[in-house]
């Protein structure tokens, strides 16, 4: 049964509701761990995954059913990233990520290799000191939204080493204000992973965990009570996150207040990496975190989910599941209500 007919959670966002939204950023998905190549001997026997606007913090039992013990290399794999003014590569990254193995923290390897129209020029960037990962050490747009962004490692190259860059590809000059304010703009495609190499002992569970701040999505505003409809872009997204009717008479009101905006913001998971390994999951259990600040007069959370939905207390969602075999990825959405002043 889904979320939507079994459980009722508070939603600020409707799509029969005319809105507009301004323009937002998307969302970086990550996931779970995967093997490099799939390994049917080793089962998660149980993963507990908790998401809040805030941290994603997975934890699994992996079990080893076969009579020898498994050596295999084990990683967090990065969806591939491009340059963005208003991201960090550390942020795009996840540089904060952590691991931790049967309780202790381990210790990890980092790969970023750098493509453009799927060609590799990792060893040529690193040949002339560029950081891959980090866009050569590149800073985001400033406070007022100017092209001011540079990248360290690019401003220390020599003339010859620029142009070789460029003639691949790799740079190319961006300039605001005519020619008065230019930056070389990176235009490698970073694809980048966490691994270490994992043994898996006979007849024996390995407890991982690892966690690492999302990279949310964001509407900035949306707007309640317009007679046009919602643009196709907004109605799309809005319906990623299975949002409950039964709220359509409440959300009308808030509607129908002048100046109310409901910005929302989500994290996506990829469920399906959980595939690599032996199937299914033998126990699931998703726990949401809703934020809600004291001085906030609302803040709500809506996904998708095919059962039922636990209210554990005030902030914390529980879904629980066996044997589950994961065939789509997973959206969290949280709404919040904010009261223009005119």
């Amino acid at each position: 049964m889904s979320l939507r007919a079994k459980f009722l959670l508070p939603l600020l966002i409707m799509g029969t509701i005319g809105l507009h939204a301004d323009d937002g950023a998307a969302s970086i998905a990550a996931g779970g761990l995967v093997v490099m190549k799939r390994e049917t001997r080793v089962t998660m026997a149980k993963e507990v995954l908790q998401i809040s606007a805030k941290k994603v913090i997975v934890d699994y039992d992996f079990r080893n059913d076969s009579d020898e013990d498994i050596t295999t290399e084990v990683a967090f794999p990065i969806p591939d990233y491009e340059y963005d003014l208003n991201r960090t590569g550390d942020e795009q990254g996840f540089d904060d990520f952590q691991l931790w193995i049967d309780g202790a923290p381990a210790h990890y390897r980092v790969e970023a290799r750098a493509f453009v129209k799927d060609k590799d020029y990792t060893e040529l960037l690193t040949s002339v000191h560029v950081d891959i990962a980090s866009y050569g050490h590149g800073q985001p747009l400033d406070s007022h939204g100017k092209a001011t962004a540079k990248s360290r490692d690019i401003q220390a190259l020599t003339d010859a080493q620029r142009r070789q860059l460029e003639k691949v590809g790799l740079i190319a000059q961006d300039c605001d204000q005519g020619e008065k304010n230019c930056i070389d703009e990176p235009l490698w495609k970073v694809r980048k992973k966490y691994y270490w190499q994992q043994t898996f002992p006979a007849h024996k569970v390995v407890h991982i965990r690892h966690e690492y701040s999302p990279i949310m999505g964001s509407s900035n505003s949306i707007k309640y009570g317009m007679e046009s409809p919602p643009d196709a872009r907004s109605a799309a997204e809005l319906k990623t996150f299975c949002l409950d009717g039964g709220l359509r008479a409440t959300l009308q009101r808030i509607a129908d207040t002048k100046g109310a905006d409901a910005p929302y913001s989500y994290v996506d998971f990829i469920l399906t990496t959980a595939n690599t390994w032996k199937t299914p999951i033998e126990d699931f259990t998703l726990i949401v975190d809703r934020t809600h600040p004291a001085d906030s007069p609302g803040d709500y959370v809506s996904f998708c989910w095919d059962g039922p939905v636990t209210k554990i207390d005030t902030d914390h969602f529980s879904a629980h599941t066996l044997n589950l075999v994961p065939a789509k990825e997973l959206r969290i959405g949280f709404f919040s209500v904010e009261h223009r002043k005119f």
